[in-house]
C-alpha cells in the first residue's frame, strides 16, 4: 500500500460516523453500487431511521432484526436485509458485528 497522494483521484475524505455514544461507527465509501458505509455495531440494541432505500448485508457475527410490522429475525454471515425509506428498525447484537450498508439499493 502506497502512502503517495495521486492527484488524478479524488482527494476526498473518508467520512467516520459514530452512533450510540460510540457503540455503534461506520466509514463512508463509493462503491459501484452507490454510496455505502462499512460499520461495527458492538453488542446492544439500537433502533435507526432509513431516510433512503438499504442494503445491510452482515459480514461478521450476527444481528437480530424487527422490520416495521414484522417480527424478529435472526441474520448471520453473508445475509442481507432491506430496509425500505422513511421506516425505522430495531437491531439487537448480542456480540459485535461487522456489516456494510448499500444507499439507495436497487
Amino acid at each position: 500500500m502506497s502512502n503517495s497522494d495521486n492527484s488524478s483521484e479524488l482527494n476526498e475524505a473518508i467520512s467516520h460516523n459514530v452512533y450510540f455514544e460510540g457503540k455503534v461507527q461506520s466509514l463512508g465509501l463509493k462503491t459501484l453500487k452507490g454510496k455505502a458505509t462499512v460499520g461495527v455495531m458492538k453488542k446492544g440494541t439500537y433502533t435507526f431511521s432509513a431516510s433512503s432505500p438499504e442494503e445491510m448485508i452482515v459480514i461478521s457475527g450476527t444481528m437480530h432484526v424487527q422490520l416495521p410490522g414484522e417480527s424478529y429475525k435472526e441474520y448471520k454471515e453473508q445475509e442481507n436485509f432491506h430496509v425500505a425509506a422513511g421506516t425505522s428498525f430495531e437491531v439487537i447484537c448480542n456480540d459485535d458485528v461487522a456489516y456494510i450498508c448499500y444507499y439507495g439499493y436497487r
